[in-house]
């Protein structure tokens, strides 16, 4: 008896500090002085979603929460409507703590450092502010830099002009750079100057080389972002971003949700009210995922969903149908959202030395503004450098015979045009307005830049002209939002305007202009 009372205070001992190191715990409190350390007087918050990734759980009344982990665990708290969580320099989220007791594997870009035995309480602050039910989101995606000059571009042709926006926060939907996460520090310093707060998604550029699985794939991001899945919530809306990029072993990639990030999905809306809106936040789009029903499952009897994704470097507006495996009977919208880089920065210079990266669908290259409003959303696309009423372009030759227009097809590219869309003309002077065809194809001033590119490939001064005109360009895809029609065929000898106004899905109505002469 005398031996068997300190055994069993040593396994007691044994027990409680496995399983100290098997969950991980801590308190969610009111940082009163935004000083991020929890002094007397800042009260715990309660009923506040905490995560490791996979589980979420709610703070107890004392504010504390408890989790599993593992050897590769980011715990995180999920940012509430009426809270703001700290920022670091670079505006980007401070709301999580990483665990990676072994540390990173060796990569050729450095990793996430060891953090050891896990703290006695991880503990993170909240800042309290007035939850606003309408506000806006700048929404960038694939600013894929591949170097300083790159860098330079996004700072010029997209940031300067974002100086002083009335936006709420904003996101980024990977592909930051361009297979060099040592470039992290210097878009994230530059965006920095918007002042808004900063989120980022992993995009299939954003890996770390060297890596030999998915597991080790974002260490670099996480050094720089934290978890590579989250939530954080804003008005009546949750939004949820994921790391839909899996790669294997061989370093190829796909469009896949791990199992950990569904139950993540599941376990977060669990605690989301019906009413509010859910906006999933991805790289890849929806569509390309090889398990995407099983995302869809966790949402589509839910009233109030959108998803947003980048990587094709075209602007779609999807509606997604029983085509793809969605099964409600209304169709989900997924907004494919327009690339900064446009078609990687390539194409010739302006006048500033900035390419004019066009998309390959046409569109020209920038970023879109997301309005909500309660559970209510609408998107604008926002060309860079451009006016705001910018969203077309209207092909028609500047003179052309009479014997010609009835060989002519009008051609309208409505940069974010959807199959809801509606599209029509008139002839200034009519009162009538004809309606246009969604007809998709090749953007015409795409192909036409396009078929330039062997003239960049010709040498002077043994420097070979793409070096100082600019890249030349892919061939472009098939655009899946131009409209054609025919103008009437008798019309005079003279000067005519078309007109040509179109109505997207949310009731934005858009005017765009061509003049022209007939011999």
């Amino acid at each position: 008896m005398k031996n068997f009372i300190p055994t069993l205070c040593l396994l007691a001992l044994v027990t409680q500090a496995i399983y100290a190191q098997t969950t991980a715990t801590g308190t969610v409190y009111n940082d009163l002085n935004k000083n991020r350390l929890k002094d007397a007087g800042e009260l715990p918050i309660a009923n506040i979603c905490v995560s490791n990734g996979r589980e979420v759980v709610k703070t107890d009344k004392n504010g504390k929460w408890t989790l599993p982990t593992g050897d590769d665990t980011g715990f995180f708290v999920i940012k509430p409507a009426d809270y703001a969580v700290p920022l670091n320099k670079d505006n980007l989220p401070q709301n999580y703590y990483l665990h990676k007791p072994n540390g990173s594997p060796t990569s050729k870009t450095e990793g996430v450092a060891a953090t050891g035995t896990l703290p006695k309480s991880i503990d993170f602050p909240l800042w309290q502010q007035k939850p606003e039910k309408q506000f806006s989101v700048l929404l960038f995606s694939d600013t894929q830099v591949r170097g300083l000059t790159e860098v330079n571009y996004v700072t010029h042709d997209v940031v300067e002009e974002c100086l002083g926006t009335n936006a709420r926060f904003g996101i980024s939907l990977g592909d930051v750079v361009a297979d060099d996460p040592n470039l992290f520090a210097e878009i994230n310093g530059s965006i920095a100057q918007i002042g808004l707060p900063w989120y980022n998604i992993f995009g299939n550029h954003d890996f770390n080389r060297g890596a030999t699985n998915d597991q080790f794939s974002d260490e670099t991001f996480e050094r720089f972002y934290g978890p590579s899945s989250y939530a954080f919530e804003e008005g009546d809306v949750a939004f949820i971003g994921l790391k839909n990029v899996y790669f294997s072993p061989d370093g190829k990639y796909k469009g896949h949700f791990t199992e950990a990030q569904i139950d993540f999905v599941k376990n977060y809306l669990a605690t989301v009210p019906n009413e509010k809106l859910v906006v999933l936040l991805m790289h890849i789009p929806v569509v390309i995922c090889d398990n995407r029903t099983e995302l869809f499952k966790l949402i589509e009897k839910r009233p109030h969903t959108f998803s947003v994704s980048g990587h094709t470097h075209t602007m779609i507006n999807l509606l997604v149908d029983e085509k793809y495996g969605w099964t409600a009977p209304a169709p989900h919208h997924h907004f494919v959202n327009a690339t900064i880089s446009g078609s990687w920065w390539c194409g010739l210079k302006d006048e500033t030395g900035i390419p004019h990266a066009t998309m390959n669908d046409g569109a020209p290259n920038g970023y879109s503004i997301l309005t909500f409003d309660g559970n209510k959303y609408s998107t604008r696309f926002k060309a860079a450098r451009r006016t705001a009423d910018y969203q077309m372009n209207v092909y028609w030759p500047d003179e052309l015979t009479k014997a010609e227009l009835d060989t002519t097809h009008l051609r309208v590219n409505v940069f974010a045009g959807s199959p809801r869309s509606k599209v029509e003309f008139q002839l200034a002077g009519q009162s009538t307005w004809t309606p246009l065809q969604l007809t998709p194809q090749r953007d015409p001033n795409n192909m036409a830049m396009y078929q330039q590119s062997p003239f960049l490939e010709a040498t002077v001064n043994d420097t070979k002209l793409d070096k100082i005109f600019g890249w030349s360009m892919d061939k472009p895809s098939v655009s899946t939002h131009i409209w054609q029609g025919n103008l009437p065929t008798d019309l005079p000898a003279g000067t005519h305007r078309i007109i040509v106004r179109t109505t997207d899905l949310f009731g934005q109505t858009f005017t765009a202009h061509r003049i022209f002469r007939v011999k």
